[in-house]
């Protein structure tokens, strides 16, 4: 069974593109929607949401937990694979697929739109520069676009002005990489805002398709089932099924 662990709502991109590409899995989707947003807390408070959170999904069965929350990913990854890797499971992140497919898409100039936390983590420059050195990114913390996404107010002109405002901060870049799970509800907002040419990437395809990969190289460790899924989350759950509508 495959875990998929995000701070609320917007890894269920992730949840969807991996049922698409893993029809027969069994799938234990958690949002810690009860405790979001993640993106202006502090490390030590990450590391004890996200422990809690993987614990939970191996407590279900998980072998595999895929760890979609971009902050989580950036900030906690490698502490969450000392913690709880084999023999107890196997956690795998969104950042480094996220680089390897900006890394694959740029001329030469990479932007990221992301979550306070996951732009301070530095993560996002390492990883493209383990592939690239010679690739330029530019990084824009944007508080306001995950709650207004969980709003439900992503085509209003609220979303397309903040947009707007957090673009401005990366003038001069041919990639902009999405690199926060609620961000793709904007996409066509941000493809709107963003110059001509530039190429906006989500990177939950890609994170799907390295998830396959994972598993061919890596047999065993999940064997398929009967394609069911299961929903947790920690906040309310109707208004949880609410949102999982729109995202899913």
């Amino acid at each position: 069974m495959i875990g998929v662990y995000d701070s609320g709502f917007g890894g269920q991109f992730v949840l969807r593109q991996v049922r698409r590409v893993l029809p027969g899995y069994d799938v234990v989707y958690l949002g810690d929607s009860g405790r979001a947003p993640y993106g202006g807390r502090d490390v030590h408070t990450l590391l004890d949401f996200a422990e809690q959170c993987v614990e939970r999904l191996l407590e279900e069965g998980c072998a595999l937990v895929v760890v979609a929350c971009n902050t989580i990913s950036c900030v906690g990854l490698r502490h969450l694979q000392r913690r709880f890797g084999p023999p107890r499971g196997h956690v795998l992140g969104v950042s480094i697929p996220g680089a390897e497919l900006a890394v694959g898409a740029t001329r030469g100039h990479v932007g990221i739109v992301a979550t306070a936390g996951t732009v301070a983590s530095g993560t996002y420059v390492t990883e493209i520069h383990k592939l690239d050195p010679t690739v330029r990114v530019s990084q824009r913390a944007a508080a306001l676009l995950a709650p207004i996404v969980e709003e439900g107010w992503e085509a209003t002109g609220i979303a397309r002005e903040a947009v707007a405002r957090y673009l401005e901060g990366l003038r001069g870049i041919d990639t902009l990489l999405l690199g926060c799970t609620h961000y793709p509800l904007l996409a066509d907002v941000f493809r709107e805002v963003v110059p001509s040419g530039v190429t906006v990437l989500d990177p939950a395809p890609y994170v799907a398709e390295r998830l396959v990969d994972w598993l061919d190289r890596h047999p065993g460790v999940v064997t398929a089932g009967e394609g069911r899924l299961r929903v947790l989350c920690t906040g309310d759950p109707e208004a949880f099924a609410r949102h999982g509508a729109r995202f899913l």
